[in-house]
């Protein structure tokens, strides 16, 4: 299991993510251009100490981590507000990335098409959306809930 982000905004959420990721045992991935200098300096408030107990692989680019992609064979789940599958009803495999869209702006078009599934968390009509570490950390706890109790 791992989690992308593509083209992260706010670095304290990015550092949260890659806390989560640390502290769960997942790969991180950045998909840039990011909205700020990608550095351990950017995410060492909410990431502390934890940043060296993460894998982080960048990449510099979309058309980059789709090759990368492509040739690991990965499933890529994208969390969007836009979609109608509830991220509860989704089974998960091992080898899933959950990627998280740009906090101002979401995805591109070619991202959500080469989605192999797109994933909601339901949240109370009128509002938004949920902050993306939040969204990821519910994520990311769904999934690995489902991996290590495959009869639930």
């Amino acid at each position: 299991m791992q989690i992308a982000l593509f083209q992260p905004d706010i670095p304290q959420n990015t550092g949260t993510i890659l806390r989560l990721c640390a502290c769960l045992g997942l790969d991180a991935h950045i998909i840039e251009p990011a909205g700020f200098p990608v550095s351990d300096r950017a995410f060492r408030r909410a990431g502390m100490d934890y940043l060296g107990h993460v894998s982080i692989v960048r990449h510099d680019s979309w058309l980059k981590f789709e090759d990368w992609r492509a040739a690991h064979g990965h499933r890529l789940l994208l969390f969007t507000t836009k979609a109608a599958t509830d991220y509860r009803d989704f089974r998960y495999q091992t080898s899933d990335i959950l990627l998280f869209g740009r906090e101002s702006a979401g995805v591109t078009e070619a991202v959500v098409e080469a989605a192999d599934a797109r994933l909601v968390i339901p949240i109370k009509a009128g509002l938004r959306s949920l902050n993306v570490a939040m969204t990821a950390a519910m994520a990311a706890g769904e999934a690995l809930r489902q991996i290590r109790n495959p009869q639930v």
